[in-house]
């Protein structure tokens, strides 16, 4: 951009702003510059066409319009610090009252003089009023400053209130940035595109975006500036895929191999449907020549594991290794063991490497993966280590990736066959909303496992207070004397927060104090703090059936397979997002048996955590979850209770409320990219002078390089 590009100005130039205000736009609002100011959206809208009498507006109102002459301006309080103001029209009278400005508006409105006035009505001492409302000047006089009905509302803080910039202010700066900055916007998207999909203008959609001349002007302006954000996003993400498929330099895979066919004709049960599906869409992409990044989702126990062996011993029968990196060393253990299983009839050799396995028992490891005996290895980030080094590393299996940073993903990537990447296959139990999973792992192809194995139960989920406590270690003694076992789990959202270990160790002593030791019961215990030893012989001697009931925190949700279990207790459920809620129930479950979750709450509980609640009894679907609280708590990490937010900023899309428009623009941007995959076409200019002067960043969840 030339200096003198007017968008390029510092917001500091116009008229009321000034280097102070200009400071605080940049630090609470990000917005240093007209063009940022231009692309700082309303939220919302205040219709200001109707002017009401004082005798119809009523407490509960929005915001009201009223056009008053004033009868009295009194300072009050201590050294006149507040300000009431008695207006009145021809239905009645109303008080106005004004902490800030105190002096200057006592000025302005002197007794007998009419304006017009705007704020959210509120009761105070059985007496109706408005605290700060806008004052305009009448109609008559022209009230300029508000063009048009609706007028934006956009995002504020504290401080930018208490620094003067209140929304009437801002609508004025606004003015000013159209006015200096709309002639300099150029055009985004091409001709073609406007004309295909019916878009209007960008200068258009701005100017009307801020202060529309009619709801069907603002409709038109939302509409063109949501596809525009979600089609550069959905570009950038799938250019970025193009490269891939384009590239020749995948490791090619073309037969199964015995190891497969003896695994897959031993297995004791047959695959669903969806099992099937999968595994021919993955052996497609091996086949390919081309790299697979493929993001394989499935529900709690829908059988990912399975697909994930089958996988591997098609790597091994085309003569190259496969390994499957777990984010915790106990699930690494939990997948060791299941696999091992399946492998026993195919003689292919399997090693589990984490980061407890000493010195002298590496050795033998990494011996055997240097001379390519070792066919497949199992761990945690341990197998990133320099010592570890593959003959022919061919697939790369990640299990919960998203608790992988990408300097570690990046260092597995350099660990390819002859130096040429892996197949990259992705795993996650979190069901992920369809619009997140667009923009999350835009770049990789997904396969979905929505069947669950023939003969798995229902998991019965009923919600309780604490006063049934007794009732529920009833029902825990009655399922255990049944020889079933039970989760009892408690929330510890940071690892380092003290009174979360409290509750967990009160807890723990409440449970050994039903369940005694000289009545026959053994109670385990799991958390964060213990070492890896003490977490692991708790975690065998329940797995093992040595001890009925597992306390723990949520280090077991994910991975740990016990199939005895039937009865999971989640302390303060409230505390938990649904999916991870769902998380945790899918824990029970995996035996023949009927099995519960039971969900414990406070005395206290908030609307929005009832609803989440009554959601977990009401359905066990994982992605009808997922997408219920994605509405509920925005699209943030929808994995655990920290909301991290998106990789990428949307400023005016919601992928809650924008789904089948992300599927559009992704649809279209496929579309765009099929005809000109670099965007070098005359035509394409815009888009990709727009992808790169917004500097869309989207973190890339699967090609590291």
């Amino acid at each position: 951009m030339y200096v003198n590009d007017p968008l390029e100005t510092g917001v500091q130039f116009l008229p009321g702003v000034g280097p102070r205000r200009a400071a605080l736009l940049a630090s609470e609002l990000s917005v240093r510059t007209v063009g940022d100011l231009l692309r700082l959206y309303p939220f919302r809208y205040i219709d200001r066409s109707s002017i009401l009498r004082i005798a119809d507006v009523r407490s509960d109102a929005a915001y009201v319009q009223i056009l008053a002459r004033v009868v009295s301006a009194e300072l009050a309080g201590k050294g006149g610090k507040r300000l009431s103001v008695v207006v009145q029209d021809d239905s009645g009278q109303m008080e106005l009252v004004f902490f800030r400005g105190v002096k200057y508006t006592a000025d302005r409105l002197k007794p007998g003089s009419v304006f017009l006035f705007f704020g959210k009505p509120a009761v105070f001492n059985g007496r109706l009023n408005m605290v700060h409302p806008e004052i305009d000047f009448p109609p008559a006089e022209g009230a300029r400053s508000f063009a048009g009905t609706l007028t934006g509302v956009y995002p504020s803080t504290e401080k930018l209130s208490g620094g003067g910039i209140t929304g009437k202010v801002m609508n004025r700066l606004m003015a000013a940035a159209i006015e200096s900055g709309l002639p300099a916007v150029q055009e985004t998207l091409p001709e073609y595109i406007l004309r295909e999909k019916g878009l209007c203008s960008l200068r258009f959609a701005l100017k009307h975006i801020h202060f529309p001349d009619s709801g069907e002007a603002l409709s038109r302006a939302r509409h063109r500036l949501k596809w525009e954000e979600l089609f550069l996003l959905q570009l950038s993400l799938l250019k970025q895929k193009y490269v891939l498929s384009r590239s020749e330099n995948g490791i090619p895979m073309p037969k199964v191999g015995p190891a497969f066919n003896a695994c897959f004709n031993a297995l004791p049960y047959a695959l669903t449907g969806a099992q099937k599906r999968v595994i021919k869409e993955i052996r497609a992409d091996l086949m390919s020549g081309h790299q697979m990044n493929r993001l394989l989702q499935g529900d709690v126990g829908s059988g990912k594991t399975m697909v994930a062996v089958l996988s591997a011993l098609i790597a091994v029968g085309n003569g190259y290794q496969a390994c499957l990196m777990a984010p915790t060393e106990v699930l690494a253990r939990q997948h060791y063991a299941n696999i091992s299983r399946y492998l026993a009839p195919t003689g292919v050799r399997c090693e589990l490497l984490t980061g407890s396995v000493t010195a002298a028992a590496r050795r033998p490891i990494h011996e055997g993966l240097r001379d390519g005996s070792v066919g497949i290895l199992i761990g945690t980030h341990a197998l990133l280590e320099d010592p570890v080094v593959f003959q022919s590393l061919g697939l790369a299996i990640i299990d919960e990736q998203h608790r992988f940073g990408v300097d570690q993903r990046a260092r597995l990537w350099a660990k390819g066959a002859g130096g040429r990447p892996p197949h990259i296959l992705v795993m996650t139990a979190t069901p992920i909303p369809r619009t997140l999973a667009m923009t999350l792992y835009g770049d990789l192809d997904v396969s979905v496992i929505d069947e669950m194995p023939p003969g798995r139960k229902p998991v019965k989920t009923m919600c309780i207070g604490e006063g049934q406590r007794p009732a529920l270690y009833r029902f825990m003694k009655k399922q255990i004397s049944l020889g079933r076992q039970v989760f009892v789990v408690y929330p510890l959202i940071f690892e380092s927060e003290k009174v979360d270990y409290r509750n967990l160790e009160v807890g723990y002593e409440q449970v050994l104090s039903h369940f005694p030791e000289r009545e026959g019961y053994k109670v385990a215990i799991v958390h964060g703090q213990q070492t890896s030893e003490v977490k692991q012989f708790n975690m065998n001697a329940f797995a093992a059936g040595r001890a009925q009931i597992l306390v723990s925190t949520t280090v077991i949700e994910v991975g740990v397979d016990v199939p005895n279990a039937s009865v999971m207790v989640i302390e303060s459920a409230e505390r938990f997002g649904l999916s991870q809620l769902h998380q945790l129930r899918g824990r029970v479950g995996r035996g023949s048996e009927a099995s519960f979750c039971v969900l414990m709450h406070g005395d206290k509980v908030s609307k929005e955590s009832r609803r989440r609640l009554d959601l977990m009894c009401a359905t066990e679907n994982g992605f009808d979850l997922a997408e219920e609280d994605m509405k509920m708590r925005g699209p943030g990490d929808l994995e655990g209770t920290q909301q991290s937010g998106l990789p990428v900023a949307l400023n005016i899309a919601s992928l809650v409320h924008d789904g089948d428009l992300l599927a559009d623009a992704r649809s279209y941007a496929g579309h765009v990219l099929s005809r000109d995959p670099d965007l070098s076409a005359p035509e394409n200019a815009p888009v990709a002078a727009a992808l790169q002067a917004q500097r869309i960043e989207v973190r890339d969840y699967s090609k590291i390089s």
